[in-house]
């Protein structure tokens, strides 16, 4: 075997081909220099175990009878929306007959054609199909219309999209909740957090707001766009995450904040610690703008 024939070398590999390919040892795979993920799958000690790096892990591991699927899917999308760092891969499979090792989680479900395309030699399932998967296997509906957005907003397809695979595929655990996940997703929110912040204002009860919405300064013939707001009172609001730290970042920031209040608005900025530890000071903070504004 040569080292082109042993996929995924050096980064993550099958170990039994490694060693018949000559480029490692049995007893360097099993020393500190490697780690092994499934059996027989290794990755080089000392790097980040992410979600794509253990997806590709578990798609050798099933040596081509599954298609990655979900989180692990729409990580190699560029659409990662997975609620935490340690989320397991999901591989998808068309019958029985397989068990899933500790470490991934095993989908038995049927996959029609055009549902499944080819990245980086991995077989995934395509946006769409994975949206619909997640819109279905996601443990809150605050989570499924987060990764429907973020695959949305990613490949470009409207999320009414998962309907038409809901009616090829009827039948499948929780379609139940696919029209309300379609009726509160959008394909502009920018990111998984900005969309949970969004979700915490509509179900809280207030007003609907615009994403992405373009506010244009005529003389300096430039452009910003708020990720959330309300027009007509002027308020916008902002998710800040750890881009905006940066020390560019927070210039171009004061800069655009300047920039909007000149014109009216009244800007609220919004951190993770305020959308997941005190969320009703967020809908109090949004709700007191919203009525006093002019």
């Amino acid at each position: 075997m040569l080292t082109t024939e042993v996929p995924g070398w050096p980064a993550v590999f099958r170990g039994s081909w490694a060693v018949r390919a000559g480029l490692v040892t049995r007893r360097h795979l099993e020393g500190p220099r490697f780690v092994r993920v499934f059996p027989d799958v290794h990755v080089p000690a000392g790097g980040a175990l992410d979600l794509r790096l253990r997806s590709h892990a578990a798609y050798l591991h099933m040596q081509t009878r599954g298609v990655l699927s979900g989180y692990a899917a729409a990580a190699l999308h560029g659409a990662a929306c997975a609620p935490t760092v340690d989320v397991l891969p999901d591989i998808t499979v068309p019958g029985g007959g397989f068990r899933a090792p500790d470490g991934l989680r095993l989908h038995r479900e049927t996959l029609s054609e055009g549902e499944v395309i080819e990245i980086d030699g991995l077989a995934v399932t395509s946006p769409e199909r994975t949206a619909f998967d997640l819109a279905r296997w996601a443990a809150s509906l605050n989570e499924a219309v987060a990764a429907v957005d973020r695959l949305a907003n990613v490949a470009r397809f409207p999320p009414a999209a998962i309907l038409r695979l809901n009616e090829r595929h009827p039948a499948m655990r929780g379609c139940a909740r696919l029209p309300e996940v379609v009726d509160l997703a959008d394909h502009r929110s920018g990111s998984r957090p900005e969309t949970l912040l969004r979700l915490l204002l509509v179900q809280s009860g207030l007003p609907r707001p615009e994403l992405q919405w373009v506010v244009q300064d005529v003389v300096a013939k430039e452009a910003v766009w708020v990720d959330l707001a309300y027009p007509r009172q002027q308020v916008g609001i902002e998710y800040e995450g750890a881009p905006h730290v940066e020390a560019a970042q927070v210039l171009r920031d004061i800069a655009r904040t300047t920039m909007l209040t000149d014109k009216g608005w009244r800007m609220l900025r919004f951190t993770k610690n305020d959308v997941f530890r005190r969320p009703e000071y967020v809908v109090t903070t949004v709700g007191r703008a919203l009525r006093t504004s002019r």
